[in-house]
């Protein structure tokens, strides 16, 4: 950006202009984001770090993290505060990929010495440091107190009146007001309500669905308004990661167990978690899993993360919900292994992020169960232009045979959500959710979709009524590669019946997107790009797979 002022030319370099309130809602107990006069769903990743060793992070070691957030459909990161500041560089980085940034200062889990001269004057001093810096950046969004101080308080038992701290409640905020005073501030994530951690008011911490086990359910029953932080799972790694740092039998190895993450002190880590949702979704017995078929466990394993979250952001995401935003613990992790990142300490994206993405573009379609009421489809569109689409709902038995089809042309107008009932859209009863239960299953596939006048897909979702626990079957799944040049294939994927979460995995070759359910009969184009070091005029030598198929298929070309 140039400035033309008195007859000169001054080189602003890249810069912009953004408007971020708050919106607590009608009745105050809300938290929600608006740019511009445009309400916004944030979602997104809590960052950790792109190189913990320099921590000062390079801007090739931040751009694949953050042009990853940014092409899985993510809007905002939060940098906590038990991590570290970031430079320059990331933050023009997210000015330049659209993301926001919500960012802590570097507080958390306890009070401080406020009452130290010494020690006010350096907080102080970082401060104003701090909110001069970055608060010329247009991807800056929020000022946030810390993390997890009220909480920690709050879990300790103390009384409302003891849990007072004025770092967070008058320092810190009035700085931000005096330097920074477009940019919100916030005393603390989690931070609202009758505690401050409880997620039906301001920001919660949430880990209801995750943590403490609750039924995919709790996402709604639990009222979450905007969750600082969410879904912390022990997400597993891609073979091509564990090939490198744990050859063998990984899921086994001592090796493995000490990098999953834990809570201090509790009798379970995150993969006792994760093996909950494993257990429950898929009808197995982990331990015995694991014990007779790793191979399966890790592939049923590295699914039931993604699909549990995508699950969530879906109901969150869905109209008439009261969450306005959520942040994933974590993008990234900080070592090898099955950490809380959607993203390995190599820089691949683990397959929970590729299914999570599936329910976070601008423009979407989700399907939610609602019992006896029926499937309700809902439509967003968060872009500023209108959409005309046709919208289809096709229902098949045994991932095979059309038992319904119906479908209406829809317009969505610019920044508009809209919900359609399955009944409504069928115009008589039909048993899609298999809630009625008169009589065997007529399906076990659903799928809703919205296509543009040129039969370009432009979203669609799958629901399966009978659960995830597909049976293992021969799909007739194939492939063909198309060479586009300059070390980048296209694969065209088709099956017979229906695939579900169609991985493509290569050694040199990182597919665009993987986790993909694909429809009977229809085709699904993937791109292949070369990871760093691949030699220029390497071959595609890369294995598809679908949870519910017998057998892979390999591809070279």
């Amino acid at each position: 950006m140039t400035l033309h002022l008195a007859g000169h030319r001054h080189r602003l370099g890249r810069t912009g202009f953004r408007r971020v309130e708050v919106d607590a809602g009608f009745e105050g107990q809300g938290f929600g984001l608006v740019v511009n006069g445009v309400p916004v769903f944030a979602r997104g990743a809590v960052w950790t770090s792109a190189d913990i060793l320099r921590l000062a992070s390079t801007p090739e070691a931040l751009r694949p993290l953050l042009a990853a957030a940014a092409g899985a459909g993510m809007n905002l990161l939060r940098i906590p505060g038990i991590t570290s500041y970031e430079g320059e560089a990331f933050f023009a980085l997210c000015d330049e990929l659209g993301l926001m940034v919500w960012q802590d200062f570097q507080f958390a889990n306890f009070d401080y010495p406020l009452a130290d001269p010494v020690f006010e004057a350096a907080v102080r001093r970082e401060a104003t440091e701090v909110i001069s810096r970055l608060c010329i950046h247009p991807s800056l969004a929020v000022f946030c107190g810390g993390s997890e101080m009220e909480q920690q308080a709050a879990m300790m038992g103390l009384a409302p009146e003891r849990r007072a701290q004025p770092l967070i409640e008058s320092l810190l905020p009035d700085l931000v007001a005096a330097l920074a005073p477009s940019v919100p501030y916030v005393r603390n994530s989690p931070t609202g309500g009758d505690l401050p951690f409880l997620p039906n008011a301001g920001i919660g911490h949430y880990y209801g669905v995750g943590a403490y086990l609750r039924p995919l359910e709790d996402a709604r029953r639990a009222g979450v308004r905007f969750a600082g932080e969410c879904l912390a799972f022990a997400n597993v790694p891609e073979p091509v990661t564990l090939e490198r740092e744990l050859p063998g039998i990984a899921c086994h190895d001592p090796r493995w167990k000490a990098r999953v993450p834990r809570d201090r002190g509790a009798g379970w880590d995150f993969e006792d978690v994760r093996d909950h949702y494993l257990g429950s979704l898929y009808g197995v017995e982990p331990a015995r899993l694991r014990s007779h078929d790793p191979e399966r466990y890790l592939e049923l394993s590295r699914a039931v993360t993604g699909e549990v979250m995508a699950a969530t952001f879906a109901e969150w995401r869905r109209v008439g919900s009261t969450c306005r935003g959520a942040m994933v613990l974590a993008l990234s992790d900080l070592l090898p292994g099955a950490g809380w990142g959607l993203i390995d300490a190599h820089g691949e994206p683990k397959l929970a992020l590729g299914i999570l993405s599936q329910v976070l573009s601008p423009v979407q379609v989700l399907i939610t169960d609602e019992g006896t009421n029926g499937l309700d489809i809902h439509l967003l569109n968060e872009t500023s232009a209108p959409v005309e689409a046709r919208l289809e709902l096709t229902a098949w038995r045994d991932g095979l045979t059309p038992v319904l089809s119906v479908a209406r042309d829809v317009l969505l107008p610019p920044r508009s959500a809209q919900r359609h009932g399955s009944f409504a859209l069928i115009g008589s009863f039909f048993d899609l959710g298999y809630a009625y239960r008169f009589g065997p299953p007529s399906h076990d596939v659903v799928r809703a979709r919205l296509v543009d006048a040129s039969g370009t897909s432009l979203s669609e979702a799958f629901h399966l009524p009978l659960g995830l626990a597909l049976p293992r079957q021969q799909l007739d799944l194939t492939a063909e590669a198309k060479d586009l040049g300059e070390g980048t294939f296209e694969l065209a994927l088709t099956a017979r019946r229906f695939a579900q979460r169609v991985v493509i995995r290569d050694p040199q070759f990182r597919a665009e997107m993987n986790g993909l359910n694909i429809a009977p009969g229809e085709t699904r184009h993937v791109r292949m790009h070369p990871r760093a070091g691949t030699p220029a005029h390497a071959r595609l030598d890369a294995v598809i797979s679908a949870l519910n198929g017998l057998q892979d298929v390999r591809i070279t070309a």
